[in-house]
């Protein structure tokens, strides 16, 4: 009979405490515990383990000198967004938790990835649909694989026992919220459920080289549903964002320990499925038959990938008491503080206005290099005059009125290049030598012009 035993854990952080506390001593919220039951029995546990003999007492301890280097063999999917996001590919043995809100694609892309793998067995677990759901979809996007298995089931007792029937190349969860194991007595989707479903299928993964997705709720202010060391045991966490008005969804690496963190996949969605966006700029800039005031073309860097970005402003007569200032997309206070900037060093009177900014196709941009362009926006706005079509702009705009350096220029400029810009306003800092003045950059046919401040740049374009 195994002994049960009653704990305390807190929903914010997965706390564990004997007795009820009202602040947690790990995360300082209040009010956040909650009385779970767990059963305590080693022999059961080994028994409906996934493995049947544990593997203690092989581990010895090893010089580093004596461990051999080598490359992670990876599998290759046919979407290259993801094998970008994850550092070049799925990596055996890896577990990979993808969280994003509901209806935002999550299940679709993943049924997607299992269905695109050729010759890879592909097991997927479905906690929250029925088979003739999951068909469904895949009748949608019209893709078919004799290798893919479907599982609709929430005990990981039941779970293991079919992985060891089928020994599966690939697992992929739907979702870790849904699962329970018999070792815990409280419901799926507790912080201790969640802890040791995943902590099985981490030791799954780990002595089987089987890679592991785990798809995971969020919850309403953003974060990853359950306690804060399900992020620690996973080896990659992927968040998948993006505006249910729009069709473009973000990718985003959180925390990858196989590559950059600093990745990102652009999808696009439609009926058939998930689409991958291999060039976003050509879709994030729109095409206009005439030239129109407020507009401003960013090169801006999503993580390492440069992309060019259309941002929109619009400043007019305000017609209340006090002006309005509305941001999408971007960050209000930013926007004030260049607001400021041109007020006091170029003399703009944008005090008695209502200024509007939008960042082009939903997007949300925090890079501060994009600065230069929203300023042009508005002046551009302000002076109703429309700027040149084929320029665009990359820099950040101090409170001096300078404007400084940014980081992986030749990257912006050569993707400026790539989709027919003529010219590029980039800082004077950037150049590796101020005096060669407005020459072509080396090895880029588009012309570099390096700029100091606000007001040379006013008195260049307009």
């Amino acid at each position: 009979m195994a002994k049960l035993k009653s704990a305390f854990f807190c929903q914010h952080c997965g706390y564990e405490s004997a007795k009820w506390l009202g602040k947690c001593p790990a995360c300082n919220e209040w009010n956040t515990f909650v009385e779970e039951l767990i059963t305590k029995d080693k022999s059961e546990f080994q028994k409906q383990s996934w493995k049947e003999t544990p593997a203690h007492g092989t581990m010895k301890t090893i010089s580093i000198l004596d461990v051999k280097s080598s490359e992670e063999k990876r599998i290759y999917s046919s979407d290259q967004e993801l094998n970008r996001v994850l550092g070049g590919g799925i990596v055996p043995g890896s577990i990979v938790l993808v969280a994003g809100e509901p209806g935002i694609g999550k299940s679709t892309l993943f049924l997607q990835l299992g269905l695109q793998l050729e010759g890879i067995r592909t097991l997927y677990i479905s906690g929250e649909e029925s088979e003739q759901q999951i068909k469904m979809r895949a009748d949608r996007i019209q893709l078919v694989n004799d290798d893919f298995y479907l599982l609709t089931e929430t005990s990981t007792n039941i779970i293991f026992q079919e992985i060891k029937k089928l020994k599966p190349d690939l697992v992929i969860i739907d979702s870790i919220q849904t699962l329970q194991t018999p070792h815990v007595e409280s419901g799926p989707g507790s912080i201790s459920q969640i802890r040791e479903t995943a902590a099985e299928l981490q030791r799954f993964a780990k002595e089987t080289q089987t890679p592991v997705f785990l798809i995971g709720h969020i919850t309403k202010d953003g974060s990853i549903a359950g306690p804060k060391i399900l992020e620690h045991m996973v080896d990659t966490v992927l968040q998948f964002e993006g505006d249910r008005h729009y069709a473009y969804r973000i990718l985003r690496t959180m925390k990858n320990r196989f590559g950059s963190t600093s990745e990102l996949g652009i999808y696009e969605m439609r009926e058939n499925g998930m689409r991958p966006v291999t060039n976003p700029s050509e879709i994030l800039i729109t095409q206009k038959e005439d030239q129109l005031s407020g507009i401003a073309i960013a090169a801006t860097m999503e993580g390492m990938r440069p992309m060019l970005i259309e941002v929109q402003a619009l400043v007019t007569q305000s017609v209340y008491g006090t002006p309005q200032r509305t941001v999408t997309g971007f960050d209000l206070r930013r926007l004030q503080l260049l607001l400021a900037v041109l007020e006091k060093r170029g003399g703009f009177h944008f005090g008695m206005k209502d200024v509007f900014l939008n960042i082009a196709g939903g997007l949300k941009v925090e890079d501060p290099s994009i600065d230069l362009a929203v300023l042009c926006a508005l002046l551009s706005s302000y002076e109703d005059t429309p700027l040149h079509p084929k320029i665009c702009f990359a820099g950040e705009v101090g409170l001096s009125g300078e404007i400084r350096a940014v980081n992986r220029i030749e990257q912006r400029i050569s993707e400026a290049e790539k989709l027919g810009f003529d010219k590029m306003i980039i800082s004077k800092y950037n150049q590796s030598n101020p005096k060669e003045g407005k020459q072509k950059a080396p090895k880029f046919n588009i012309e570099v012009v390096p700029m100091g401040k606000v007001e040379e740049l006013y008195q260049y374009l307009f």
